[in-house]
This record gives structure tokens, C-alpha cells and sequence, in this order.
């Protein structure tokens, strides 16, 4: 279909850019590694990515605010994205190469997260899709990225890392250049003038949703850094890596595709009490044992530590005033998903070549601080989630 539905078109770019992500997340620490990087070091590039994210993140994402403008921001980045991780191949061997095409590679990737929510946040509101059934298929594609590339790694070596990723992008790029029915158009009331970040940041609501997300996704840093690594040295093979790695997605499909069935009614705190216990137990776990079994819960708790989180997020940013939605989408992978988890990774680093695995135990210990806040909707109707919607 040369213009798709808003829910084919969003979901369709999730599958080229999240199976992309599935490559990356998981298996470009191998990569470094296979490059002779030391873990202090790959903690570091790693985190030099995610920060990379955030300063686009405040600078890039929250300029593009109409929605109109989302659609050519997004072809602009994939093709960008595109080229940068084709500069991979030159950068091999040099530390200071790979740190500038992670620069980049995420300060194209960092925008792409926020910018195609923003979308599927427009029409959500509109009642012409479900956020969940339409992120879930970002999901999907993880789970075939990861999948993929373990396979062709254990096969045919590191390499594959780079161009399987390559393939995701150009997919999303493809899926990109079509329009979409009905385009998007910036309402009277998305005209209202966009609140600067730093007014934003003055205000307690926000500070205590961002610091409260930032602690149960930043808990996440060791993992998306270390784990392959960590399992790699228990003894399993790249493509059982991968195979954990989409085992964890399909328990976030389970969620993101059960969202209106599971959660109706809930409130915003048990999103985020739910997920704070999830982050204690699977990180706990983490640390304490490498059995096959234990992996396989721990991954499918994945569901719980980032999922539902990550629709408690979701709810509370839609629940906001519309001209605010797209700048707290972008403190949101600014802040918690990218300043912090930079943060939390070049740590992790440091922590994992000094301690291994008991590293994991310091991001079980930010699910108990996050016990500890508590948020309010920002509206009225904010204040029970997960409304039914027409189906697609």
C-alpha cells in the first residue's frame, strides 16, 4: 500500500528501525570487543552513545514540534543513520573512530525514538490507533534483529553485526518515503507556543516522573551493555545470546499487546510500583546465577521492568497538555533513556571490570529507590489509564 493507514505506516517504520535496534543493542559491545576494546572502554563508548542521544534529545527533537514536520525529520534521520553505520566499517581498530561514528550513528538514532512515538502519540489521541498494538511490532522486529544476527554471527562472524543493522535501516527508510492517511496536521490547540525544556524542568511533577523513570529504565544500563558479554563468558554461544534477547521482547509484546486487556483501570503509581519490583527481582537475579532456566525468567521479566514502564510513560506524557507532549517526550529519551543510562553504562563499565556480575546488584537497588516516588497524571484525565480504543 503506497499510503497505509497511520497504524500501518508507524508500525511498519517501527519494524525497519527496530530490528536494527535489535542488532544494536544487544551485539555492538561484541563488536567493540571483537575490535580488541577493553570493557572499561566499551562501557565507555557505550555511554558515549547514549549521551549522544540526550544532547539530540535537547536539542534536535524538541524543535521539530508540529507534526507535520515529524514525517521529514524521520526519512532525514533514517537516511543519515544509514550512512553512519556504514562508517562502522572504516572504524575498526581505532578507539577514537568508533567513539566518532557512535557520535554519529546516535545522533541520528537518538531523535528517531522520540520523533515516532510523537506520531503514534498524535494519532492515539485521534483514537485511530492503540500505542500498544503498534509499538508491539517495533518489538517483533527486535526480536527478529536479535534473533537474526545471532545466527549470522555465530556463523559468519562479527561483520554480520554491522550489515544486519544496515538492512533494518534501509527497510525503515523504505517504509519512510510513503505518505500516510490522514496526514498529520497541527491542531489550534498544538499551536499554543512550545514550553521551553528548562520551564519544564522547574516543575516538580515532571522532575519526579523523570527522575522515577530514569531510575527503572537506567536500571536497564548493565544489561543492554554487559549481559551478552556475561553470558558469552558462562558459556553460551551468540546465538543462544540471541535467542535470551528475543525471548525478553516477546514477554514486552506480551505486555504491549495485552496493554488494554491487562491494565484497564490501573493507575499511574501501579505502572510504575510494578515495575520497580520487576527491576529488584530480575537484577537480583541477574547477579546471583548464569542457569539456562534463571536466564529464561529473567528475560521474560523484561515485560515487566521495561514494558509497563514504558507505558506508564507513555500514559503520563499523552495525559499532558498537548503542546507539551512532544518536549516531554524528548526529556523523556533525553533524560532517563539517554543522560542517565550514559551515566549508568560508563559505571557499569567500570563496575563490571571491577566486580562482574555483582554490578547487577546496584541496578536492583535502583528499583527500590524508585519505590520511593511516587506520581501524580498530569490532568484530570490522567487519572485512570488505558481507555479502551477502537481496534485497528
Amino acid at each position: 500500500m503506497l499510503t497505509p493507514s497511520p497504524y500501518g505506516w508507524i508500525s511498519q517504520y517501527f519494524i525497519g528501525f527496530f530490528f536494527a535496534y535489535g542488532v544494536y543493542l544487544p551485539f555492538w559491545a561484541l563488536w567493540f570487543e571483537e575490535q580488541g576494546v577493553s570493557p572499561t572502554d566499551i562501557g565507555l563508548l557505550v555511554g558515549i552513545g547514549f549521551a549522544t542521544r540526550c544532547v539530540a534529545n535537547i536539542v534536535l527533537t524538541p524543535r521539530i514540534h508540529k507534526v507535520e514536520h515529524l514525517m521529514p525529520a524521520l526519512r532525514w534521520l533514517s537516511f543519515a543513520a544509514l550512512l553512519f553505520v556504514g562508517f562502522h566499517f572504516f572504524a575498526g581498530g581505532s578507539f577514537w573512530l568508533m567513539a566518532l561514528a557512535t557520535v554519529l550513528f546516535n545522533l541520528c538514532c537518538g531523535p528517531i525514538v522520540p520523533l515516532s512515538d510523537a506520531m503514534a502519540n498524535y494519532y492515539s489521541r485521534l483514537k485511530l490507533l492503540d500505542y500498544g498494538r503498534t509499538r508491539l511490532w517495533g518489538s517483533i522486529a527486535f526480536i527478529a534483529g536479535s534473533t537474526v544476527v545471532g545466527f549470522m554471527v555465530a556463523k559468519f562472524g562479527t561483520d554480520m553485526i554491522l550489515y544486519t543493522a544496515l538492512v533494518g535501516v534501509l527497510v525503515g527508510l523504505i517504509f519512510s518515503m510513503r505518505s500516510i492517511n490522514p496526514m498529520p496536521v497541527t491542531t489550534a490547540e498544538e499551536h499554543a507556543e512550545r514550553p521551553k525544556l528548562t520551564e519544564l524542568l522547574r516543575e516538580i511533577p515532571v522532575v519526579k516522573f523523570l527522575l522515577l523513570v530514569a531510575l527503572i529504565q537506567g536500571s536497564h544500563a548493565a544489561y543492554y551493555s554487559f549481559s551478552s558479554i556475561y553470558w558469552k563468558g558462562a558459556g553460551y554461544s551468540e546465538d543462544i545470546i540471541g535467542y535470551l534477547w528475543s525471548l525478553g521482547v516477546v514477554a514486552e509484546v506480551a505486555i504491549f499487546a495485552l496493554s488494554k486487556r491487562l491494565f484497564a483501570g490501573w493507575s499511574l503509581r501501579a505502572f510504575f510500583v510494578v515495575a520497580a519490583v520487576g527491576v529488584i527481582v530480575r537484577w537480583g537475579l541477574t547477579a546471583s546465577t548464569t542457569m539456562l532456566l534463571a536466564l529464561v525468567m529473567i528475560q521474560l521479566l523484561h515485560g515487566v521492568t521495561f514494558a509497563i514502564a514504558h507505558i506508564g510513560a507513555i500514559q503520563y506524557i499523552q495525559n499532558s497538555e498537548p503542546h507539551k507532549m512532544v518536549a516531554l517526550q524528548a526529556l523523556y529519551n533525553a533524560i532517563p533513556l539517554g543522560a542517565f543510562i550514559a551515566l549508568m553504562t560508563t559505571l557499569s563499565g567500570w563496575g563490571y571490570e571491577k566486580w562482574g556480575a555483582n554490578v547487577f546488584w546496584a541496578m536492583a537497588a535502583m528499583g527500590v529507590l524508585a519505590l520511593f516516588i511516587k506520581v501524580e497524571p498530569q490532568s484530570a484525565r490522567g487519572a485512570k489509564v488505558m481507555e479502551p480504543e477502537p481496534q485497528n
